[in-house]
């Protein structure tokens, strides 16, 4: 892969080194390559993952620290709707072989002890976790979070039913 044009955030380098780590073949998505696609003003998402003999993966990576209070692990799972229109606009364009994704990486300031996740891995100096929901049920399970911000969330509940770690994914 090359060098990308974009600025990247610390959880899309963590997983970008997942992927490699792994041996997924993937490619890296910038403003720049956004180009070939002419007049699009769609919002990039960051990855194509290739999965062998299945759908391609269209990923868009939302970094959120992960909180444990009283020993209970909150999983922040917002987005804003730009977010999911414009994923849900490029799966369009892209066609049936691919799918829309949200990958939420989670970053632990510490190893967590009995965490919730079997893709728990090391990047840099933080562990990292995954779960992974698709454009589709986010969007039909979303909520209203903040009106002024533009951004909704899935509930716990929902959220722990439809999402799953990157890993069984693959």
């Amino acid at each position: 892969m090359g060098p990308r044009s974009k600025s990247s955030t610390h959880y899309e380098v963590a997983f970008e080194d997942y992927l490699r780590r792994r041996g997924l073949p993937y490619i890296a998505v910038d403003e720049a390559k956004k180009a070939l696609f002419g007049n699009a003003k769609l919002k990039s998402f960051d990855f194509v993952v290739y999965r062998p003999g299945a759908t391609k993966l269209l990923v868009d990576v939302k970094g959120r620290a992960c909180r444990v209070n009283s020993g209970s692990v909150s999983l922040p799972t917002w987005a804003t709707r730009e977010d999911i229109d414009d994923l849900r606009q490029w799966q369009e364009i892209f066609g049936e072989s691919f799918a829309a994704m949200f990958v939420f990486v989670y970053a632990w300031t510490q190893e967590p002890k009995d965490a919730p996740f079997k893709d728990l891995f090391v990047f840099g100096e933080k562990w990292y976790s995954t779960m992974a929901i698709s454009v589709a049920d986010y969007r039909q399970h979303m909520k209203r979070r903040s009106e002024s911000w533009g951004t909704v969330h899935v509930g716990t509940a929902d959220f722990k039913r439809l999402a799953k770690p990157f890993d069984d994914c693959l």
